[in-house]
């Protein structure tokens, strides 16, 4: 379903140059869940906006279904870590889920019918009539997700869309998550710094290194496919992972360049 072959993203202005990534390459099948680690800064958002067409990559390619990227494709969605930022204050959740869909030129009963849905999957249903502003921010990020999936995207691309919420929403978002993509078989690319989340969410996860950035090492989930946060985070199996991937990521972080400059992190949503 994805491609990512070769890529790099330099950013260049008031006379610096910082090489965000490098020589990216790895491949997210069709149906698969891949989650993307690595150390803070080494430009796993660089690399996620790149992919969905976002930004213009200095070098290399990004391909979806075989064909180039060289702006946002049709059949991808986003959410982002800052739903605050993302849905319209001023205008209805049903409103906001449903607004991408006038791009498509579908009919009024149809968009509605696939907001009521998408808000149905999310489990709010009866907040259509609700202002963003009203609803909890671990709500306003279902709202989020509601509106990706009203898109009905064959890739949807996830920037840490957990990292703004406390840990108990955190956890149902993350089931919420595993629930819809094995429902509706959604190719899911999910960015996170969080190395338990990557290993309870993905099949694969891929650990980058610092930046610039390749990608270090591609890590098989090797946890059934019922997966809850009780019985999950206890299995041998899962605190090997995890443990795995720490070292990875702490080794990845010993290994950064005097010369080499991080990518400043986006900041934060409050």
């Amino acid at each position: 379903m994805l491609d990512v072959r070769g890529l790099s993203k330099v950013y260049e202005g008031s006379g610096r140059r910082v090489e965000a990534v490098r020589d990216l390459t790895f491949t997210v099948e069709a149906g698969e869940l891949v989650c993307l680690v690595g150390p803070s800064g080494c430009g796993k958002t660089t690399l996620l906006k790149c992919v969905g067409g976002l930004l213009d990559a200095t070098g290399g390619e990004v391909l979806l279904e075989g064909r180039k990227v060289t702006g946002p494709p049709p059949g991808t969605a986003f959410v982002f870590q800052e739903y605050g930022r993302s849905l319209f204050p001023w205008m209805r959740v049903g409103e906001n889920v449903e607004l991408p869909l006038k791009q498509k030129r579908l009919s009024k009963a149809r968009r509605q019918e696939l907001t009521r849905d998408a808000l149905e999957s999310v489990g709010l249903a009866d907040a259509v009539g609700a202002y963003p502003w009203q609803l909890s921010g671990g709500m306003q990020q279902r709202v989020a997700i509601a509106r990706a999936l009203a898109y009905e995207p064959r890739v949807l691309l996830m920037d840490e869309p957990f990292a703004a919420v406390d840990a108990q929403t955190r956890a149902d978002l993350e089931d919420l998550v595993r629930g819809l993509w094995r429902e509706r078989g959604i190719t899911i690319l999910f960015v996170t710094h969080d190395i338990d989340e990557a290993v309870y969410l993905g099949e694969r996860v891929i650990v980058l290194s610092a930046s610039p950035t390749v990608v270090r090492e591609q890590l098989k989930v090797d946890l059934p496919a019922e997966r809850d946060q009780l019985h999950t985070r206890v299995d041998p199996r899962f605190a090997g992972l995890r443990t795995h991937v720490y070292e990875q990521i702490r080794a990845a972080k010993r290994e950064l360049r005097p010369d080499a400059v991080p990518e400043p992190d986006p900041p934060p949503s409050h």
